[in-house]
């Protein structure tokens, strides 16, 4: 194991994509097993001291980022141990890369559904983190693919967690660790919203089953160290589109009769789940971009239409014997809203799919582009409401938007209602106006019922919010829930919670 105290040695890990500044560290850990980790943090919790563990440091709300205590990165529990192409599952170390996982199961002809944007992250963080991307609208997000967890708690004692083992009952959920321990943890009591993504706090329900708590706690419970995962067949195929609307009610119609055929497409699926049903509209994903959103990834790829209320970019799998058949109806449903069709663009190929991704991977770097040069930084919105607010709030955007005479950009997870408004401050003035507009979003996603997170995390920029969202009782009830599993409070301190909330 790795033990580096020198600031130059610590500097690159002080950092990660939400830019939050003045992170530090007394010491940096990099076990090798999962013992050396148990070790660390066994000597931490006797002398108090706080603990921050690392993965990739692609996470934008400063969870990985430590201010004082130890800080442990995870890198080199790098192995993928196991991949059972009969059975479906891959075994892997917490601190393996999704890319190099996706390239290990695509090379047998396998894939692994969660789609995060950032590939260079660790599968330990996008299971912390319950990571999702554009491919969740089909798939739903990492918790859907999570079978087993190897868990070291702050005690140095290990949990063995298997999906659909241990549930909370009457409220209460008890555990044994490997070495016979038993803890008995409070469910916290409010719901979830009713949101097909959410990344806002612990996850509850009736019954938990003990692996989802875990799912998504953002490294405040304890470090997970190896992961099962579901793994699925390579489709065969597919067809994708980038598709441009002249009017936003078309744009609009056209993605809710998408989004609502392709419910009825798996609600068919799972009543019928021997029969194989073909030639049904089931989008793997509906993205969206805005017109502003278009303006700018017009600088990169020059052909971007002009004068679009916006565009989709949607993808469904296929095989040999449905392909005709499913672009004739994609076909069919552009034609009813009014698409720009010669405008558009499709393709069933992989190199003309990577071109698509370009585009979509071209908004956030002329954004990044564009904020640079105003020496600022881009206020991004991660909010997700019902299906039935979604029209509604995407009207509330862009008014308070447009009145705000800031420059904006909406693009996103449309399918899963979830989109993300990135604005643009050129002054501190305009910042400041930024971050007050912020909060409105805030407000209007919870008084629609909708997370304050979908994707990203809570992480230490957005506590505030979540205190907004669940109020004092239910933080208060998350607490009393980490407690349970951290005692002394050191385990990402600062991430999730204020401080006054582990110290009643």
């Amino acid at each position: 194991m790795q033990v580096k105290t020198q600031t130059d040695e610590l500097q690159n890990y002080l950092t990660d994509a939400s830019n939050i500044k003045g992170g530090h560290a007394e010491k940096l850990f990099i076990p090798e097993t999962a013992e050396e980790l148990a070790a660390v943090l066994r000597e931490a919790n006797d002398e108090k001291t706080p603990v921050t563990i690392s993965g990739a440091r692609t996470g934008t709300v400063g969870g990985a980022i430590p201010f004082g205590g130890f800080l442990i990165s995870l890198e080199r529990l790098n192995k993928i141990k196991k991949i059972n192409e009969e059975n479906l599952f891959a075994v892997v170390g917490c601190g393996v890369l999704l890319t190099d996982l996706q390239k290990e199961l695509g090379a047998r002809n396998l894939f692994y559904p969660p789609d995060p944007t950032e590939w260079s992250c660790q599968i330990g963080g996008t299971v912390a983190t319950n990571a999702s991307g554009a491919k969740s609208f089909k798939y739903g997000a990492t918790r859907a693919f999570v079978q087993r967890l190897e868990i070291v708690l702050t005690s140095g004692e290990f949990l063995d967690l298997k999906r659909g083992e241990t549930f909370a009952e009457n409220g209460f959920i008890e555990l044994q660790t490997r070495a016979g321990k038993i803890i008995r943890a409070k469910i916290p009591t409010y719901f979830q919203p009713k949101t097909r993504k959410n990344a806002s706090g612990y996850f509850t329900s009736a019954n938990t089953d003990a692996i989802d708590l875990f799912v998504g706690s953002e490294g405040t419970l304890g470090a997970i160290t190896e992961i099962q995962l579901k793994i699925l067949p390579k489709p065969e195929g597919f067809l994708s589109g980038i598709v441009f609307f002249k009017g936003e009610k078309d744009l609009l119609c056209f993605v809710n009769e998408a989004k609502s055929l392709s419910f009825e497409t798996r609600r068919n699926q799972i009543q019928n789940p021997k029969s194989k049903i073909q030639n049904q509209i089931d989008a793997t994903l509906l993205e969206y971009f805005d017109s502003n959103s278009l303006d700018f990834i017009r600088e990169k790829f020059p052909k971007t239409p002009e004068n679009m209320a916006g565009a989709i970019f949607f993808e469904q799998e296929t095989d040999a014997e449905n392909e005709d058949g499913l672009f004739e109806l994609w076909n069919a449903l552009l034609e009813k809203y009014n698409t720009d069709l010669e405008s558009s663009w499709f393709t069933t190929t992989e190199n003309d799919l990577h071109k698509m991704l370009e585009f979509r991977h071209a908004l956030p770097v002329s954004v990044n582009e564009r904020i640079v040069r105003y020496k600022q930084r881009k206020i991004g919105t991660d909010m997700a409401v019902p299906d039935e607010n979604f029209v509604s709030f995407l009207k509330y955007y862009k008014q308070k938007l447009d009145e705000s005479a800031l420059d904006y950009v909406i693009f996103g997870h449309i399918g899963d209602c979830h989109l993300h408004a990135n604005i643009l401050p050129k002054t501190e003035a305009e910042a400041a106006k930024a971050k007050r507009l912020y909060g409105h979003f805030v407000a209007q996603t919870v008084m629609l019922g909708g997370t304050i997170s979908a994707e990203h995390g809570i992480g230490k920029l957005k506590k505030n919010y979540l205190h907004v969202m669940f109020g004092e009782r239910f933080l208060n009830e998350m607490a009393e829930l980490k407690r349970a599993f951290d005692p002394k409070g050191i385990l990402g301190r600062g991430n999730i919670f204020e401080e006054k909330f582990l110290t009643n």
